[in-house]
């Protein structure tokens, strides 16, 4: 049975936000692209939940309960419980995503 997929109200911002930039100062058909590609991404999670790595800042912290998968340079973050799948964060991977994983998981 396939998982359910949520994203959290944070990683929706997150989605809006990537949207609406590529949109402003590339193309309005570019967001259409990159917003299908994690979609689809998300779609994947409902079949392979456990498909993506550990982040490597989590896993140097010996947290485990997360994973990642890709559509470069996003990184798109989650956790998977009880047959659900909780899309946490949404991020351009070449920010400091020490910092933002910490602000978004760890002190929450």
């Amino acid at each position: 049975m396939p998982f359910a997929v949520f994203l959290t109200n944070d990683a929706a911002r997150d989605l809006d936000e990537i949207y609406d930039y590529i949109a402003l100062h590339d193309a309005p058909q570019k967001a259409d692209y990159v917003l299908g590609q994690i979609e689809r991404g998300f779609s994947r999670l409902s079949k392979f939940p456990e498909r993506g790595a550990h982040p490597k800042e989590l896993l140097a912290l010996g947290i485990l309960e997360y994973r990642e998968i890709f559509f470069k340079p996003y990184r798109i973050i989650y956790r998977a419980m009880h047959k659900n799948v909780y899309v946490l964060l949404i991020a351009d991977g070449r920010r400091d995503m020490q910092t933002l994983l910490q602000r978004r998981l760890l002190d929450a």
